[in-house]
């Protein structure tokens, strides 16, 4: 299935999305811009529309599934929303990136936000990134999405949604086709609601700029980056980035903004080094590896780069994705001199590959990036030795790192070491719960021990996470008739099987 049919599939489910919920949940009037609490839409619903747009959006190639790159937007989120005193202490907030080199960013109904990879490499700085974050977040606390589809023009409403996360899909196989669907989807309701957008998106500029300064970000990283923005629209083929069609972006907005950053004191923030690694990791995936590679070798011959350390990171990603091992090990050699020599990104002490690695006692995160790296590169030129010196010491230093997590338990994986692998998992499984990737991975482990029942048991669990509640009591099934498990593990899939039932039949009777 091409990106355009999963754009269409999720175009006619959120279209019939209304047709789950009673008709009186929908409110006779729109309610008032400022009263959240009229909202009728409940957080359920909200949750339930999200889940069913996230899963089409999974399942597209352009998904990122990187947990690094997840792992720092959700850390920069969750430092955002700790600054705002307009989220609920109960509300879900999911961060996610899509590779996709156009300018834009997005927040779906029940906590769901998205960034391109190619918004997060045009901001240049952090606090300009957070500026749009803020912004999106701003959407989700006053729960404007919500608004939207419990007013009069619901149904048009939930289309425009659909629409816009089907124009995400379907425009990198089909750009004229997304395009094509989005302005007949939009055409009947974008007049009428014009101004309410711009009322909406003004009153995410007000909370998102408040958000961004609680959080010790630079207040003027918002509107520079707007305006950036609003300059190179004149310069694009079709008029505008992608951010701007569907945030509607006035100069009043922008001069707005700029006003409320006159009246605070200057405020100087440095980036942090995951902002500048993410960015560069996001670089050395885009497009033709080998592309990547020359780019990454031209600017830090001419010395064009604001970090030396995620430059030389970024190439040695390019390398390993150009299937350059070699060079990539020598260049691995050179970042751990830079970083050692650099001493405001003091990271390591001493280090040499393959060897325990000591760490400063007020350590970085973007450490575990490198060392994950560092392993990478040792298991590509067939070290395996000293990669597994890597993984055991790095996971000491950062133990709750994902992709050091992952990575590792992959590792034993391919090396024969399944039973060690299903220890480690069962150890992180008690501090990260109902994480789908430690679920992918058990699976593989109990299929290479030849543990059938618990195979079934981990990949109904996987399925449960993606929303597939019959695929999941079908895999339970599955479990209990393989005779290869104890009493307790029997009783176990017996105890899933049976939740999990009363639990699609209490949400049958909801509809």
């Amino acid at each position: 299935m091409n990106n355009y049919q999963i754009g269409m599939k999720l175009y006619y489910l959120i279209i019939v999305l209304p047709l789950l919920f009673p008709a009186n949940i929908f409110a006779d009037e729109l309610p008032d811009l400022g009263d959240i609490s009229q909202a009728t839409i409940t957080p359920r619903q909200e949750r339930e529309i999200g889940l069913q747009i996230m899963r089409q959006i999974r399942a597209d190639p352009s998904y990122l599934n990187d947990a690094e790159v997840a792992g720092y937007l959700n850390n920069l989120g969750n430092r955002l929303i700790s600054a705002s005193n307009e989220a609920k202490f109960d509300q879900s907030f999911e961060f996610f990136a899509l590779q996709d080199p156009s300018i834009n960013a997005f927040a779906l109904p029940g906590g769901f936000m998205g960034f391109n990879s190619g918004l997060i490499i045009a901001a240049q700085s952090e606090s300009e990134l957070a500026g749009v974050m803020a912004h999106e977040i701003a959407h989700v606390t006053q729960k404007h999405l919500a608004r939207m589809i419990s007013g009069q023009q619901h149904i048009g409403l939930i289309t425009s949604i659909a629409a816009l996360a089907l124009a995400i899909l379907a425009s990198r196989s089909n750009p004229q086709a997304g395009q094509a669907v989005l302005a007949t989807a939009q055409a009947g309701v974008i007049q009428s609601q014009l101004n309410f957008t711009r009322k909406h998106e003004k009153e995410a500029d007000r909370i998102g700029f408040n958000i961004l300064y609680k959080a010790g970000f630079d207040p003027h990283g918002m509107p520079a980056f707007f305006e950036r923005l609003q300059n190179a629209g004149r310069y694009y083929e079709n008029g505008a980035p992608s951010y701007l069609r569907t945030h509607p972006l006035t100069y009043e907005r922008i001069a707005d903004i700029e006003n409320r950053t006159r009246e605070l004191s200057y405020r100087q923030v440095p980036d942090s080094i995951d902002f500048h690694l993410v960015r560069a990791k996001l670089k050395a995936l885009q497009g033709n590896s080998a592309d990547r590679v020359t780019e990454f070798d031209s600017r830090l011959q001419d010395k064009r780069y604001a970090n030396e350390t995620a430059e030389r990171y970024g190439l040695i990603y390019a390398l390993l994705r150009d299937k350059q091992h070699k060079r990539a090990e020598k260049e691995l050699n050179e970042l751990y001199r830079v970083i050692q020599a650099d001493h405001t990104v003091s990271l390591l002490k001493n280090h040499r590959l393959g060897k325990p690695v000591l760490v400063e006692s007020d350590y970085l995160q973007s450490g575990a990036m490198i060392e994950t790296l560092a392993a990478r590169v040792k298991l590509a030129n067939k070290q395996i030795k000293d990669a597994f010196n890597i993984y055991q010491n790095a996971l000491k230093a950062y133990p709750q790192h994902r992709a050091l997590i992952y990575d590792y338990i992959a590792a034993l994986l391919s090396h024969k070491n399944a039973e060690v692998a299903l220890e480690f998992i069962n150890k992180q499984s008690q501090v990260i719960h109902d994480d789908i990737n430690l679920y992918r991975l058990e699976a593989q482990c109990h299929a290479a021990l030849g543990n059938a029942m618990l195979q079934h048991r981990a990949q109904a669990e996987i399925y449960i996470q993606e929303g597939k509640y019959r695929a999941a009591i079908e895999q339970l099934e599955i479990a209990l008739r393989k005779d290869n498990g104890n009493f307790y593990q029997l009783s176990s899939v017996e105890a899933r099987l049976r939740q999990l039932k009363e639990f699609v039949a209490a949400n049958e009777k909801k509809e």
